[in-house]
């Protein structure tokens, strides 16, 4: 790992089409408080590798992803280097580590203000999506490449949704107000990928507290397009998660030698 990385060569670009550097933000400041006490979420392990590893390797199997900058906690980066430090790591991916804030929008501007020049294509991925597929990079990646803004993976909803007013309690009834028609709805993953001129501008214009770096580009007027996500992309945020997580990967080191 380098502490000031130079831009390495992308892969050869399709003819006609120029050379477009990629760089991965990784968030992995939070304490993940639903999983239980213990180590942050970043840092729980995940078959005997922490998640914040997989999700560096999961950006770094794409051969257009050059750097991968992940967002320490605030008095932990040294921390997050040692273990990163520990775990063999694509060699063609440089890993740059720095302090992230007190909030997940603060440590993903703090990723950005890392970066050094040459990098036009900006992913920003959970790091508690540790499983998310190469494809699913890839096809993010290719969609910027093709001129949209900002770019999000999204899965089809399952589950019929209803709008609610909050309850008068905590764990009160809530009276129903609206059913969404889900063939309209999608569940958003992670990494999300932009153009970096947009999302370093939405990062300085956008002062609401949001969910996500794509809700920063739509308060723009810009348009954000959706491609195709993964169910194995899925975020790692409670306990029965972390079960079916470890189920997916035992299947994937049975079947493809992962």
């Amino acid at each position: 790992m380098s502490d000031d990385p130079l831009p390495p060569s992308s892969p050869t670009p399709a003819p006609g089409r120029p050379t477009v550097r990629t760089a991965a933000v990784i968030p992995a400041a939070g304490r993940g408080v639903r999983l239980g006490p213990g180590a942050p979420k970043a840092l729980r392990a995940l078959g005997g590798t922490p998640m914040l590893v997989h999700a560096v390797r999961a950006m770094a199997d794409s051969r257009a992803v050059s750097l991968v900058v992940v967002v320490a906690p605030p008095d932990g980066a040294g921390e997050v280097k040692s273990l990163l430090d520990a775990h063999a790591l694509p060699e063609r991916t440089e890993v740059l580590v720095v302090p992230g804030g007190e909030s997940r929008q603060e440590s993903v501007k703090l990723g950005l203000d890392a970066l050094p020049e040459g990098y036009d294509i900006v992913l920003v991925h959970d790091a508690a999506r540790p499983l998310v597929p190469v494809d699913t990079v890839d096809a993010v990646i290719e969609t910027v490449r093709d001129g949209a803004p900002a770019v999000v993976p999204a899965l089809p909803l399952a589950d019929t949704v209803k709008q609610v007013e909050p309850a008068a309690a905590p764990g009160g009834p809530e009276p129903v107000v609206a059913t969404p028609d889900r063939s309209r709805l999608r569940a958003v993953q992670t990494p999300q990928g932009f153009d970096r001129a947009t999302l370093v501008r939405a990062h300085e214009t956008v002062t609401d507290d949001v969910t996500d770096d794509a809700s920063m580009v739509e308060r723009l007027g810009l348009t954000v397009v959706t491609v195709p996500g993964h169910e194995e992309a899925f975020k790692v945020t409670r306990p029965l998660d972390l079960v079916l997580a470890e189920a997916v990967l035992a299947r994937r080191r049975l079947n493809d030698g992962f």
